[in-house]
């Protein structure tokens, strides 16, 4: 019996050692939609999101591969997240400092956006609209260039600034004020 619980044993540590191995060498891994971080400094206003940056790779994306009308965790992987450090107006709305969900939901015509109080998401699998903070429509233009990668962008101009999305030949826009 003392040379099973033995055998056991070292069947056991190999396993998780196997396993171990296993974990790290798949952390170790280029992820296929890495993550992206941008930033915005106006004055004392800090604006940073995080998200995952999926790639084309030959798909039909809007209307296909994220069908019209259906919540989108705006990139891939974990949901996005947007901190902001102090007061602004995106898309005309009031935000106060602190950290969302980026959410979204594409359509032909406009995008809408949402701004969600529950964090640490993986997808839009559990979105809560009872949690959302704002909800307000971003309108949709075509671009030549196609964007292989999800792309999100901060453009400044002088005393704002624009959020830009795009992705396969789609670009959203949404203006920013600083207050």
């Amino acid at each position: 019996m003392p040379d099973l619980i033995k055998l056991s044993i070292v069947l056991i540590f190999l396993g998780c050692w196997d396993l171990t191995e296993t974990k790290a060498q798949e952390a170790l891994k280029p992820r296929p939609s890495p993550l992206e971080v941008v930033t915005l400094k106006y004055e004392d206003t800090y604006i940073k999101i995080t998200y995952g940056r999926p790639h084309k790779r030959g798909r039909n994306i809007f209307g296909d591969l994220l069908p019209y009308g259906e919540v989108w965790r705006t990139g891939a992987n974990e949901a996005t997240e947007i901190t902001v450090t102090g007061d602004i107006k995106l898309g005309g709305h009031q935000i106060r400092p602190g950290t969302y969900t980026l959410f979204t939901i594409p359509n032909k015509q406009g995008w809408t956006i949402i701004l969600n109080s529950e964090l640490g998401q993986w997808g839009a699998y559990n979105y809560n609209s009872k949690l959302d903070v704002v909800r307000f429509e971003a309108p949709v233009s075509t671009t030549e260039e196609v964007y292989e990668p999800f792309t999100i962008e901060f453009e400044q101009k002088a005393q704002s600034a624009e959020l830009v999305m795009m992705w396969d030949r789609t670009r959203v826009t949404i203006p920013i004020e600083f207050m």
